[in-house]
């Protein structure tokens, strides 16, 4: 199974998902950015893969996941966010040794997990995707300096999940967001295990 970062992007921005009760994605889409009742001490996920993000937010009806959000970062920033990062797992493939992955992970603000990605049916893909976890100077940079923009994809969501229902899944790719292979150098792809 790879590990492959698929995302919408260009040349400078690329989206990743996140999904919020309204209470912090009302103020958010109003602010261009999230402040409170947002916590900034609190590690924050972002997603790049939208499919993924229906998967964990349940097409956005879970409890404090009705609203999905995408957000707009600067390609900077997200591979300030990759170059910062640890795996969340040892990784013998990947560490020397796990007291090496230890003393990584105590330094790093952003943690790198990756899950199976998924599908129409929300049911795992041979690949996996990336989730980014951003806490400390991370989060900071990423609410302060690195987003662009925000947009409610929630409606989008539910219109997806209903044509899968439907069994209408020529209808419901179509109104997938185009996601594709992001590029990462060699020392990237080696820090955050994509293969």
């Amino acid at each position: 199974m790879s590990n492959e970062i698929r995302a919408r992007y260009d040349d400078d921005t690329i989206v990743v998902y996140q999904a919020y009760s309204p209470e912090i994605a009302e103020p958010a889409l109003r602010a261009g950015t999230f402040v409170a009742p947002f916590k900034r001490g609190r590690m924050t996920w972002i997603k790049p893969s939208f499919l993924w993000m229906a998967y964990r937010s349940g097409w956005a009806r879970k409890p404090g996941q009705e609203r999905v959000l995408a957000v707009t970062i600067t390609r900077a920033g997200f591979e300030w966010a990759l170059a910062h990062s640890c795996l969340s797992a040892f990784d013998p493939g990947h560490h020397p040794s796990e007291d090496a992955w230890r003393r990584q992970l105590a330094t790093s603000p952003v943690r790198i997990q990756w899950d199976p990605d998924k599908n129409l049916h929300l049911q795992p893909l041979p690949r996996r995707a990336i989730q980014i976890g951003l806490a400390g100077e991370a989060s900071d940079r990423y609410v302060g300096e690195w987003i662009t923009g925000l947009t409610d994809e929630t409606e989008r969501a539910h219109e997806i999940e209903a044509l899968v229902r439907d069994r209408r899944l020529d209808e419901a790719r179509a109104l997938l967001p185009e996601e594709r292979p992001y590029p990462v150098d060699a020392d990237l792809a080696a820090r955050i295990g994509a293969a």
